[in-house]
């Protein structure tokens, strides 16, 4: 049986920088492993711009951005494999995967980095209401329709959730010459970022449904009409709130889940909020040796965040391998006040560097501090002018900090 040092399962832009960090580290043994045709994953189809302000320092649009970390692959000759489904992970990190080319393979790792992304919520997830005419899809399979396969899935289209991919899609398909009659959202708030919400939705007057959702669809053969109404404190349909708009499409952008069937199948424990995998201060997961990151262990709202994230599981997956294994006393980390939830969530509190904890608020703030708590006692704050639950959050604490904590951390969020 072939033996690597490092397996990365995913090729977007998590699997790629994951793969490049550990190559860095002086790791040569590497692979790879991709069920697409090609690498770079969702941002293959987010041809828009505004990534790599973070990682590359000028604003791309997701292809080129995908493809700046593809020549680096190349460059630093790093192997890989395209059109190859991982079936399963082993307790002893073995990773059994098939493609046309090999087969059925089993290959043992000395480590594995999880960077299976993420996929989108559908409408069974929802349980929308209504017949099941054509015209239904979620944002993502609309988005890729339309910028890999040129293919318009609609000319009259309503959209349920303000997440990004929905926002970026009523822009999109607005000036391929579809209307867009409106967007619908269950909760008070955007769930999507502020500028996409200006320059997707307000800079095309389309209409935001705050306190919305799909109450009905309507149609034999294909959609015919929407019936959307308005939804109290408790997400419950105020009577006579209705209204109607006749359509032909419907796209759901209603929520990513990280892919954890590999992570399940190894065992590895996941977070019954994010839905992703429990990992420590090296994004090392339950299952020693195998770390995860990227939108496989939680939704990020940014993809330079994902590989800044990912960077940094190749580097402390290669670092755990070269180096002896330090003492560790692990603590839990709680999502506190206003939190939904915090990573990572167990912390060593002898790490020698600097830990990074991401976390999402509960609702929107304004003029708030971030603080991080060892019991009672204040360890670090952050103070912020807003915080809304659709920007994930990110808050730094330094090892003479860590040395101060004796019970577990508690993170959470406090208005001025």
């Amino acid at each position: 049986m072939q033996t690597v040092d490092i397996i990365v399962i995913g090729g977007g832009s998590a699997g790629m920088a994951a793969a490049l960090s550990a190559k860095e580290q002086g790791i040569d043994s590497l692979l790879l492993l991709e069920r697409d045709v090609e690498l770079g994953g969702i941002l293959q189809q987010c041809i828009h711009n505004g990534f790599g302000l973070q990682v590359f320092h000028e604003e791309l649009s997701g292809p080129t951005f995908a493809q700046r970390l593809i020549d680096e692959m190349k460059a630093k000759d790093i192997a890989y494999r395209l059109q190859t489904t991982v079936l399963s992970i082993g307790a002893d990190k073995t990773v059994t995967y098939v493609n046309p080319k090999e087969g059925y393979v089993t290959i043992q790792a000395r480590a594995i980095i999880l960077a299976c992304g993420c996929f989108e919520r559908s409408r069974g997830a929802i349980s929308i209401p209504g017949t099941r005419p054509k015209g239904i899809y979620t944002a993502g399979t609309a988005q890729r329709y339309l910028n890999m396969e040129n293919v318009l899935v609609g000319k009259r289209v309503f959209i349920l959730g303000s997440g990004d991919i929905g926002l970026i899609m009523a822009r999109r398909m607005t000036l391929e010459g579809a209307e867009v009659l409106g967007v619908a959202e269950i909760m008070p708030y955007s769930n999507g970022l502020m500028r996409n919400i200006v320059q997707c939705l307000e800079d095309f007057s389309i209409p935001l449904y705050l306190s919305h959702t799909i109450i009905d669809i309507q149609g034999k053969e294909q959609v015919e009409k929407v019936v959307i109404a308005k939804v109290d404190a408790d997400r419950q349909v105020i009577k006579g709130t209705e209204k109607a708009f006749a359509v032909d499409t419907v796209l759901l952008s209603v929520g990513l889940i990280p892919d954890v069937n590999l992570a399940k199948g190894a065992g590895i424990q996941i977070d019954p909020f994010t839905k992703g995998a429990i990992v420590n201060d090296h994004l090392e997961t339950t299952v020693k040796g195998i770390y995860a990151c990227g939108n496989g262990l939680h939704v990020h709202d940014l993809v330079d965040f994902v590989t800044l994230e990912a960077k940094q599981a190749g580097r402390f997956a290669a670092q755990d391998l070269q180096e002896t294994s330090c003492e560790q006393e692990m603590i839990k980390v709680v999502a506190a006040e206003g939190l939904q939830y915090v990573l990572p969530q167990r912390l060593n509190i002898k790490s020698r560097e600097p830990v990074v904890f991401s976390f999402r608020v509960r609702q929107p703030h304004k003029r708030c501090v971030i603080e991080c708590l060892d019991q009672d006692e204040v360890i670090c704050t952050q103070q912020m002018r807003y915080a809304l639950p659709a920007e994930m959050q990110r808050l730094t604490l330094r090892p003479e900090q860590l040395q101060k904590i004796h019970a577990n951390v508690r993170i959470r969020v406090r208005d001025l």
